[in-house]
């Protein structure tokens, strides 16, 4: 059973460039799909079954056909393994310079199209000095000496000029050198950290404000829910004390709660001598029984409203 084998990959080879696996042409080839030995027209030795472009890779499985003694000699030292590696032939379709197409330590243009001619058993393979390019007309036979004519990337673009421009557009003097440059980079940098820091910050406060809010209006709402029903306010009044609370805090509503008498049923004031205290003897808003507050808040609007703002420093609005 034949072995799968890699025919070309995207890593940058020693010669600073790389081909893009989802660029590569392969249906011309997949028609005929020949296998040479060294990259030798005329020294076909088999083809190339079961070409495979997956996970940023082309793939195959190679069959000798023996019908020569070097395909036969191919075939004994590929099982061996003695010659274990093979090359494409590749045809130069597109170049392309852009960022996203360069990775680090790239030099030269990457090869963003190309079409697959042929496949070689090499005695020496990986992408540097294997790979057989042709573009223009003209074969590029990397590791012979050959001449390379992928071109350059032009990393470095007028230096001085871009210096001289970085300074401008920082506000630097038109002679400040590099160092200065990069110093003042540094400094917008450090400057933008920060404030991406502290507007982190202030968001996260935000939140927890919101939150504290959140908690602190329902420990309120339930203190007075539970002084409505002790019967120390009515459910009138509910409205007016959550806004006390928000005020003066639910720690000391509270406090002014637990010194509030709950309201007595008319049941139990039936039989008692002397009748019950009118309203206008009331000197304090918390003295006045709760049954007895909408009654003093109807007919002594002014005297309800003095109380009230003498007990809780507080206007009240009704």
């Amino acid at each position: 059973m034949s072995k799968r084998i890699r025919i070309s990959n995207e890593r940058l080879n020693s010669y600073g460039f790389r081909v893009l696996t989802s660029g590569i042409e392969i249906a011309q080839y997949e028609r005929n799909p020949v296998l040479l030995y060294m990259h030798q027209r005329g020294n076909v030795i088999g083809y190339v079954r079961e070409l495979k472009v997956e996970n940023d890779e082309i793939t195959g499985e190679l069959v000798f056909d023996e019908a020569t003694d070097l395909s036969r000699t191919c075939k004994k030292q590929f099982e061996f393994g003695s010659l274990r590696m093979v090359s494409p032939a590749l045809e130069v379709l597109e170049l392309s310079e852009d960022g996203v197409d360069v990775v680090e330590g790239q030099t030269r243009a990457t090869i963003k199209r190309s079409k697959l001619v042929e496949v070689s058993l090499v005695d020496i393979g990986a992408n540097d000095d294997a790979i057989v390019l042709h573009r223009n007309g003209k074969k590029i036979e990397l590791g012979n000496g050959g001449e390379i004519l992928l071109p350059m990337l032009n990393l470095i673009k007028d230096k001085e000029m871009d210096v001289k421009e970085l300074a401008q557009l920082l506000g630097l003097p038109e002679d400040a050198d590099a160092s200065a440059v990069k110093a003042k980079i540094k400094d917008l940098l450090e400057t933008a950290s920060e404030k991406k820091g502290e507007e982190k910050l202030m968001k996260e406060m935000a939140v927890l404000k919101k939150q504290n809010e959140e908690m602190t209006l329902s420990a309120i709402t339930s203190s007075v829910d539970a002084a409505i029903s002790e019967r120390k306010i009515q459910e009138g009044q509910k409205e007016e004390f959550v806004a006390l609370g928000k005020k003066i805090g639910n720690a000391d509503l509270r406090k002014l709660f637990d010194g509030m008498q709950p309201a007595l049923k008319l049941s139990s004031l039936v039989g008692r001598q002397g009748g019950a205290a009118q309203c206008g003897e009331y000197t304090k808003l918390s003295d006045v029984p709760s049954d007895k507050l909408m009654e003093l808040r109807e007919k002594e609007p002014e005297r309800y409203k003095k109380l009230y703002r003498e007990e809780y420093g507080i206007e009240c609005e009704f």
